[in-house]
């Protein structure tokens, strides 16, 4: 896969800078995880959301990468519903 999957036809225009913020990250590990989560999610997601989703688009890829992985604990401030939308979707629940 090269890009979204999804059409960005009917979203605003922050959303569909969103999307194509996601599948351009620089890491084609981080272009799968934030574009599908993206295609999957974007059209959906709150005002609230979507200002959360811009924060992590900040933050440099291997940092993510290892926080949805779960191969570093994910930071306080970054430790959100919306994020453990984002690992579970990827990585399915965590296992008790």
């Amino acid at each position: 896969m090269t890009g979204t999957g999804i059409s960005s036809d009917g979203l605003n225009g922050r959303r569909k800078r969103l999307l194509f913020r996601s599948w351009h990250r620089g890491m084609r590990e981080m272009d799968l995880v934030l574009g599908k989560f993206a295609d999957a999610q974007i059209a959906a997601l709150s005002d609230a959301e979507l200002d959360e989703y811009e924060r992590w688009l900040e933050v440099p890829d291997l940092k993510i990468f290892t926080w949805v992985n779960g191969s570093q604990p994910t930071p306080v401030e970054f430790d959100s519903a919306l994020f453990r939308r984002l690992r579970d979707f990827h990585y399915g629940e965590p296992k008790i």
